[in-house]
């Protein structure tokens, strides 16, 4: 753990957490004047009719499925979880954890049958929430925004990631289906020791990254390492490469699958040839493609290689291990001084079930996990909170640098999206893509017609 950024007491924490039960307490409704109804049977629920008073709504046992497993990440929504429990006598949480991978099997056969879970999280692609919508398997939470005043709580470039038209087809637009908890970034995780002892800084532009790579590699260690078994994480490799070549409005079309853009231009293939020859300059960590994810960022905080592009959701957990040692920033851009670009959004959406039996209490606790006091609690175990970024900003250490470079690319770069977002089959064409590819059994232009296919063929259906 880093002493630049030690976890308060626990006696601090417990404060803490009962400020944030007593000051929920004040959310919108919780008079006890509303009348009960059951949201999203009809179809016609207005902010009127929902229940915000659940302490009303006598005793319940609420099911959360969350994939929230990390150290970090598991903290915070243990202490939410207590407080809320603590504000709301009448409600049990029945918490069922699993990894990212394994929600993502499980919940798709769990909203056809009758063990859906009352609350879980959703990955906002159209692989996943855009399916669910489409489906009637999610509750439309429009609703509970007025009442609980989502929309002035979160800005709407927050609230776009999880907006979708009632038939799933329109991403961006249309109504709340979830809520996030944390911002996210994917940049450039760094050793300091190692970058010193290399005779390094962390890089102002693209190419002097680049060139850093090819320096590492001479002096025999791993520039870059990543564990791409699951897929998806060459994809957090692709972005930003992709970033430092195609204009963000480019990828934002592409990642959110509107239509008039293509895989298939000049730019797309300086990405794909970039990365295509750090693979064959042999940047990358022996056996990348068979490796598995944790088991290689946690190698990284044991002292292998000297990068780590990935997400600042494991940023608690790496700080643990590295303390002062290590830093972060964002994918330099093209030019010193110019706007960053790289991949991110909001971590995986808290949503309500169309099967769930207490759907009132569903929205009240993805309220009460993603208000302003909730917030606080997820910047003190190590979390970047979605909004009120700034206000929480550490003084120092790893987070630090995560929420600089976070503001970096919100403020005067772009954040732009996961690729895997773009169409209902893109997260598995993009995965198996890129492994193929970086395995060496695809090539560049196999690569990017690949990607067209799929894109292309969802936006023509679409229209």
């Amino acid at each position: 753990m880093s002493p630049l950024r030690t976890r308060r007491s626990a006696g601090v924490v417990t404060a803490a957490v009962a400020t944030l039960a007593l000051v929920a307490a004040c959310t919108p409704g919780s008079g006890g004047n509303d009348e009960e109804t059951e949201p999203g049977s009809d179809g016609g629920t207005t902010s009127e009719e929902v229940v915000t008073d659940i302490s009303s709504l006598g005793d319940v046992t609420l099911v959360v499925w969350d994939q929230e497993v990390r150290g970090g990440q598991n903290e915070q929504i243990e202490q939410l979880n207590a407080a809320f429990e603590e504000e709301y006598p009448n409600v049990e949480i029945d918490r069922v954890t699993q990894s990212n991978d394994d929600l993502t099997t499980t919940l798709r056969l769990a909203l056809t049958g009758e063990d859906a879970p009352d609350v879980t999280q959703v990955n906002n692609s159209r692989s996943q929430m855009s399916q669910y919508v489409a489906a009637g398997q999610l509750l439309n939470l429009d609703p509970y925004a007025e009442a609980y005043g989502w929309t002035d709580r979160f800005p709407d470039s927050v609230l776009q990631n999880t907006r979708y038209s009632e038939d799933g087809v329109t991403f961006g637009e249309g109504s709340i289906w979830g809520l996030p908890q944390v911002g996210e970034v994917v940049g450039v995780y760094y050793s300091k020791t190692k970058l010193e002892e290399l005779g390094l800084e962390v890089p102002q532009t693209w190419d002097e990254f680049g060139e850093q790579l090819g320096t590492i590699a001479e002096a025999g260690e791993t520039p870059m390492l990543l564990g791409n078994l699951d897929q998806w994480p060459a994809a957090h490799v692709f972005g930003p490469v992709q970033g430092a070549h195609v204009d963000p409005e480019e990828i934002r079309a592409l990642g959110f699958g509107n239509a008039g853009a293509s895989w298939e231009t000049e730019e797309n293939r300086a990405a794909a040839e970039e990365l295509q020859s750090w693979i064959e300059a042999g940047y990358f960590n022996e056996g990348f493609n068979g490796a598995d994810y944790d088991a290689v960022w946690q190698s990284f905080t044991e002292g292998a290689g000297v990068y780590l592009m990935a997400g600042s959701w494991i940023g608690p957990d790496v700080e643990a291990a590295m303390g002062e040692d290590v830093g972060f920033f964002a994918p330099p851009p093209v030019e010193a001084g110019a706007g960053k670009v790289t991949t991110g959004g909001t971590g995986i959406p808290f949503a309500v079930t169309a099967r769930s039996q207490n759907p009132d209490v569903g929205a009240a606790y993805i309220d009460f996990i993603t208000n302003e006091e909730a917030m606080a609690v997820l910047a003190e175990t190590g979390n970047m909170p979605v909004v009120e970024t700034a206000e929480h900003m550490p003084e120092a250490g790893l987070q630090a640098d995560i929420y600089t470079a976070y503001g970096e690319v919100t403020e005067d770069g772009a954040l732009v999206p996961y690729l895997d977002w773009g169409t209902p089959t893109m997260s598995d064409t993009l995965g198996q893509s890129l492994q193929s590819f970086m395995g060496g059994q695809l090539d560049v232009d196999g690569l990017l017609a690949a990607l067209e296919a799929d894109y292309s063929e969802f936006v023509a259906s679409a229209e």
